[in-house]
């Protein structure tokens, strides 16, 4: 008789720090749907829904970071019981004293578990010592779940949110408010990587009756489906065949597959972290719940503006919301509204991960912002996206050739890389201002021929621009990742220096022969990113009016492609380092 493999039994219900829940696990889609079964049975219960899934998110996220569940339990009752006190103080000073022992509390926790060793290190580094890093676990997903409890803090202190605790009436009811404010803190969708919902949106859904219609079931499971093939299938392929590789060691690739690899790294971060953001709108709405739109295709934007409107909106509004307004926004003038991009876009960038290069990542997007904002001030000709984009490449070309000249200087260049470098810096800077003329002449040539044309090339040139600006800044962004070998800046110094001083064009046969599968999967996902948002209502209308047997085919073949092309290694989000 076969014994009981116990082993594999405690597997789905103890924590192992190797192998964390995600997503995209078998261990995952076993849980849920022994969840989801009973969550279907009793979901007109409202209290008892409440608490079952309460309970399932608390065990999803000790599935994520074991003990430190207690940290999150205690976030949650704290800033519940500190709402109420916010809102109850009798004088403006008392008020403003809670809310900042809120925000101390909150980003205290942040600051110990995400920054310690950061600002220690660099402390010590200034003064030219060593520091030895103190082993500190950093939680799964802690910078989400306080900046979703700050936000609670800051919309009662401001007045627009009345704290749960005002609905109490006796101790069963504190009882009751604490899980509702508990549900909405740790649901488990959303929970270790967004999107960040906001009190006022997501607690009165918790008391509403769960209707579970056609559409939202089409759309919830479409969208399950369009998560897990981008991360399971584009993104973990592409980062474990070829991106991981270039940027552990730069220097072993041509330029041409070091640009490749920037290119990867772009649609690998896209397609993770809007993945996993699919996967939680849509695992929310098969439970009744509505989450708010994480990505519109950012890819597709014309301006760093209008890329920050359509990537990771939950934060990039959360940051407008409670720092940059709170800052004083663009009511104080137009040198203070510049200084308040930079802040704001600083602090996001080092919200991203404790490391110089995520600061200079969110400066970099800091100074696109407020010089295009600049530009759009000074007359009708900079309305014009491409013009504003280009000068804001040649403004980047010209910084990193002062900066070679710097080290060049130093000694910290031969000359001889140095003119390389430089000669691949002006070529490519060339390259931008012929894609610019080339397209506006277009533009004329074809508006004068065809009246009714209304494609303009140079907006497109004008998304080919930003999309380089935003892949540039991705390689600060992936040379601070956790598991890189080499120190970020001398990730970010090879990976840049390969592309400009030995690009080798003439490699490419080669690179096709070698990577086909990496290379088709790229260009996939960028094809599949530049299409038409009306593309995408039909291909939802048909899902939605689909049978119920078609969806539940199409979910088991992504699951058996995501089965058949996993590694054996798991595979983490990578927005759960933040």
């Amino acid at each position: 008789m076969e014994m009981i493999n116990w082993e594999t039994i405690n597997s789905y219900f103890l924590y192992d720090p190797s192998r964390p829940l995600i997503f995209s696990s078998l261990v995952f889609f076993v849980l849920f749907l022994v969840f989801y079964a009973i969550y279907i049975a009793g979901r007109n219960a409202v209290l008892w829904r409440t608490f079952y899934t309460l309970a399932f998110s608390l065990f999803f996220y000790y599935k994520s970071s074991g003990i430190y569940l207690l940290l999150l339990v205690f976030s949650t009752i704290f800033d519940f019981i500190l709402g109420h006190y916010i809102y109850r103080a009798r004088t403006p000073l008392r008020r403003k004293v809670l809310l900042w022992f809120s925000l101390g509390a909150n980003l205290g926790m942040l600051l110990y578990f995400k920054y310690t060793n950061f600002f220690f290190s660099s402390f010590y580094a200034l003064k030219g010592q060593s520091w030895e890093p103190l082993d500190i676990f950093l939680p799964a997903g802690i910078s989400f779940f306080v900046f979703q409890t700050m936000s609670y803090s800051i919309d009662v202190y401001r007045g627009k949110l009345v704290p749960l605790t005002e609905h109490v009436k006796d101790f069963r009811s504190f009882w009751v408010q604490l899980m509702d404010f508990g549900f909405f803190v740790t649901y488990f969708p959303q929970l270790v990587a967004g999107p960040i919902v906001r009190a006022a949106e997501f607690l009165p859904q918790i008391n509403q009756r769960v209707i579970l219609n056609k559409e939202a079931m089409g759309r919830g499971l479409l969208l399950i489906c369009g998560g897990l093939f981008k991360k399971a299938i584009i993104s973990d392929y592409i980062s474990i065949n070829y991106v991981d590789r270039i940027f552990e060691n730069p220097t072993l690739y041509s330029g041409l597959e070091n640009l490749i690899g920037v290119y990867g790294y772009a649609v690998q971060i896209y397609c993770d972290f809007s993945g996993y953001s699919d996967m939680a709108i849509g695992l929310a709405l098969i439970m009744g719940f509505h989450l708010p739109e994480n990505f519109r295709t950012p890819y597709q934007s014309a301006s760093v503006q209008e890329f920050w409107r359509r990537w990771h909106m939950s934060l990039s509004t959360w940051l407008r919301d409670y720092l940059y307004i709170s800052l004083g926004g663009n009511r104080k003038g137009g040198f203070r509204t510049y200084v308040n991009l930079m802040l704001t876009m600083v602090l996001g960038g080092l919200w991203h991960g404790a490391s110089w290069v995520f600061i200079v990542w969110g400066a970099l997007h800091g100074v696109a912002l407020a010089f295009d904002r600049w530009l759009s001030s000074l007359g009708a000709w900079f309305k014009l996206d491409s013009l504003r984009s280009l000068l804001f490449l040649l403004l980047l070309h010209g910084g990193a050739a002062g900066i070679l000249v710097f080290l060049q200087s130093r000694g910290a260049l031969e000359a001889e890389v140095s003119h390389l470098l430089a000669m691949g810096n002006a070529t490519v800077a060339a390259l931008w201002v012929l894609i610019f003329l080339l397209a506006l002449s277009v533009d004329f040539i074809v508006k004068g021929a065809f009246k009714s044309w209304k494609f303009r090339f140079s907006h497109f040139a004008s998304v080919i621009f930003v999309f380089h600006f935003v892949c540039y800044c991705w390689v600060f962004f992936r040379a601070g990742a956790i598991n890189n070998p080499m120190p970020p800046l001398q990730t970010t110094g090879e990976v840049l220096g390969q592309i400009f001083s030995a690009f080798h064009a003439e490699l490419w046969p080669q690179v096709w022969d070698g990577y086909p599968i990496v290379l088709g999967l790229i260009a996939l996902a960028l094809v599949l990113h530049a299409m038409p948002t009306r593309w995408d209502i039909v291909v939802e209308r048909w899902f939605i009016r689909a049978p119920a047997f078609v969806k539940a085919i199409a979910l088991a073949v992504i699951v058996w492609i995501v089965i058949q092309t996993t590694s054996s290694d798991i595979v983490p989000f990578i927005y759960f380092q933040f």
